[in-house]
């Protein structure tokens, strides 16, 4: 009997390890109104948790709330470049990763124990974005997965 506990004891020690160290099952979602599709593991944002504050497009949280994902897409009226949009949003200082180039921007940093990771691809008058929070102790966990979300990432 006592084996048996120990054995019990060690599985449930051992659970939130083996959780973690399943594959990750991807799926593609399609922004319905503007064609735009990313992939999103939804072993990890299980939970849709509705709509982004403007625009279109749908946010997730993992099951424990400890990251979120928002996709997103709004209209491109004024034919903003990437580098002049982002330049009117104010990004805050101590931006870690930047990139822009003709048809996208990514910029990085870190905020409250967290990194948020920022991609928006520019296509006609849409602009479509993943917005990406996530644990700073757990970013090599997350390295990967980001760089799929962020690959990933199409116009419709």
């Amino acid at each position: 009997m006592a084996f048996k506990r120990l054995i019990v004891a060690g599985l449930l020690a051992l659970w939130p390890a083996l959780a973690t160290a399943q594959p990750n099952v991807w799926r593609k979602y399609v922004v319905v109104e503007t064609g735009a599709n990313v992939d999103v593991p939804s072993t990890i944002f299980s939970n849709e948790v509705g709509k982004p504050e403007s625009g279109y497009g749908t946010r997730f949280l993992t099951c424990d709330g400890r990251a979120n994902l928002t996709v997103q897409s709004v209209a491109n009226d004024a034919n903003e470049t990437p580098s002049a949009f982002l330049e009117r949003k104010h990004p805050p200082r101590g931006i870690v990763y930047r990139r822009v180039t003709p048809n996208y921007f990514v910029v990085s940093s870190f905020r409250n124990g967290l990194i948020w990771y920022d991609r928006c691809n520019f296509a006609g008058r849409i602009i479509t974005c993943v917005l990406i929070n996530y644990p700073a102790t757990e970013k090599k966990k997350w390295d990967s997965v980001v760089t799929r979300i962020s690959n990933s990432l199409a116009s419709g």
